[in-house]
């Protein structure tokens, strides 16, 4: 149909001639409510961007002679981080000569890991950058709790 007679009929209608697909050949146009269809397209990019989830890069800081209460304390957050779909990244800062003892911080990042392994898995193995050993977990996809607010 010609551009000019659709806007003929659209002008009979008292509607709009909106276009839908510019980019299909050829352009494909609607009779329609403009007022109308933009309101329902921010209506579904707010529902859109409702539903959409962030993930969070959360931090734990150890250090290579970080005692066992203190890592079963702060694996217990890494659990509720990753049960809540949130990234962690698990850092064993070395300072002065415990930089020769850096075997030692592989093994509590090992250890580490098999603590959180039911919940979590690595995204990025353990490297060292500066002084510090990092390495980043992700949560396993599985069906989330919904927590009622």
């Amino acid at each position: 149909m010609l551009i000019e007679a659709a806007l003929n009929k659209a002008f009979e209608r008292g509607e709009d001639l909106v276009e839908i697909a510019p980019q299909a050949k050829p352009p494909v146009c609607k009779i329609i409510n403009y007022g109308k269809f933009k309101y329902e397209q921010q209506k579904r990019d707010k529902l859109q961007k409702k539903n959409q989830v962030v993930a969070v890069l959360k931090e734990i800081r150890l250090h290579p002679n970080t005692d066992v209460h203190d890592f079963d304390f702060k694996a217990k957050h890494a659990l509720n981080f990753l049960e809540e779909g949130n990234k962690v990244k698990v850092s064993v800062m070395f300072k002065g000569r415990e930089m020769a003892y850096q075997e030692k911080g592989m093994e509590l990042l090992e250890r580490f890991v098999e603590k959180v392994e039911d919940v979590g898995k690595i995204e990025s193995e353990a490297k060292m950058e500066g002084r510090n050993l990092n390495i980043i977990l992700v949560p396993i996809k599985t069906k989330s709790k919904k927590k009622n607010k």
